[in-house]
């Protein structure tokens, strides 16, 4: 016999009759705030370590990979949590509570006089961030067959923007006042969860929903459960995690590389920001709703990671400032992988088993931001340093591309085991 709904399923009744468009839009928006976080971070964070910390660029990469660390920690512990909370008492009340810390995290990160602060920022925003988890199961629960896929081009196409107003925010005003771009962020996270109350619906049907089990919202136990119960899954995982772990090279270093190897400004980080987030909406936003019906998913995933790569190496060897704009393409073209791989993954499990599903992902997205960041910045730092003989700021670049390489055999090795199971249960079970 099911449980006795909470009181907050009352309050759900009321707002479930709101179009899902709109409450598709306000998961586009809650999304896109995560990213315009990032984009903030983005070109603000290295002059920010270095005002505080008084140190150069190639030093100020070491304190990130630390703030990435703790960061990444806090949603390792949180995801799964808010996966399985939001599988009990609905998404709407876990996403609306996470954007509202959102706006604490920025307003700390604003005011910050040490680096401790920042510290304490991230520590916040590490919780809040989890809440990624139970957005993405949103758009499973509301989403049905290429419509899913691409919904979750939708998540792409969000991320897209997110980094072109971030990267913006962060780049034009940085310059005036490295306060101001964080200000604006919690601006938006509060506003939006303002507009949430009056909006969103709850996509999670009573019947759908099952009781909360602490050792399910075990971090280390969701994935271990989702790894025992869903057994198609472990190669998709595995591609899924180099894939997160190689595109920290670019979201957590970008910055710190455009300042070292060509001494740009602050302004054109933002300006190449921009242009890499009208690209992604391009490609994320509609490209992707063309390519995944037209030549199906796997195709997507292989070609996506084969572009991945290659924009990375790319950019390791890049030798002017203006190529960076030429070399993004590929790597954004890569992003066609990325709605492919969740759109398989999500048609192995249950209904009311997204939430966790997701807040499995959203951890090995926290595992990859404690690896990626801290490997790639100490990477980065051992080839910057005027104390060490080689100088080669592409380095993590590189590495990262091998990574994206090694995901391509992964995805083709499960695409082949999967239809060697499907070709064995047919011949058990002949027509």
């Amino acid at each position: 016999m099911a449980d006795k709904l909470p009181p907050v399923t009352k309050i759900t009744k009321k707002v479930t009759k709101s179009k899902p468009s709109a409450a598709l839009g306000f998961i586009f928006i809650t999304i896109f705030i995560d990213v315009l976080g990032l984009g903030i971070i983005i070109p603000v964070m290295p002059k920010l370590l270095q005002m505080l910390g008084h140190v150069d660029v190639s030093t100020a990469s070491k304190y990130n990979g630390w703030l990435t660390l703790i960061y990444a920690t806090m949603q390792l512990v949180f995801a799964s949590i808010m996966g399985n909370l939001s599988d009990r008492y609905g998404r709407r009340p876990v996403l609306l509570i996470s954007l509202f810390g959102f706006s604490i995290d920025y307003m700390f990160m604003a005011f910050a006089p040490s680096i401790a602060w920042l510290f304490l920022g991230r520590f916040i925003a590490g919780i809040t961030g989890a809440s990624t988890s139970t957005a993405t199961a949103y758009i499973a629960d509301i989403s049905t067959g290429h419509k899913r896929d691409a919904n979750f081009g939708l998540v792409g196409a969000a991320s897209g923007f997110g980094v072109i107003i971030g990267i913006a925010l962060g780049a034009y005003l940085g310059e005036i006042n490295i306060k101001f771009p964080f200000m604006a962020a919690a601006g938006f996270a509060f506003f939006n969860g303002l507009y949430g109350l009056f909006v969103l619906p709850e996509s999670l049907k009573p019947e759908h929903r099952r009781k909360f089990e602490w050792k399910r919202a075990n971090p280390l136990g969701a994935l271990i459960r989702v790894f025992t119960k869903h057994t198609g899954l472990g190669g998709l995982i595995g591609c899924i995690t180099l894939v997160y772990i190689a595109q920290k090279a670019v979201e957590y270093l970008l910055s710190f590389f455009l300042f070292e190897k060509f001494n740009w400004a602050l302004s054109s980080v933002g300006t190449l920001g921009i242009f890499i987030g009208v690209v992604l909406v391009a490609i994320q936003g509609g490209l992707i709703r063309y390519t995944i019906p037209k030549f199906g998913q796997e195709k997507n995933i292989v070609f996506g990671l084969i572009f991945y790569a290659l924009g990375l190496t790319l950019i390791a060897f890049a030798t002017k400032g203006w190529m960076m704009y030429l070399f993004m393409i590929p790597y954004c073209l890569g992003g066609i992988s990325g709605p492919a791989l969740q759109g398989l993954a999500t048609k192995k499990v249950a209904k009311n088993e997204q939430g966790e599903l997701q807040g499995a992902l959203t951890i090995i997205n926290s595992i990859s931001v404690i690896i990626g960041p801290f490997i790639f910045s100490y990477i980065f730092y051992n080839f910057t340093n005027k104390t060490h003989g080689t100088y080669f700021p592409g380095a993590p670049y590189l590495l990262a591309a091998f990574l994206m390489l090694i995901s391509v055999f992964l995805a083709i090795k499960s695409f082949r085991n999967h239809v060697g199971k499907v070709r064995s249960v047919k011949s058990a079970n002949p027509s």
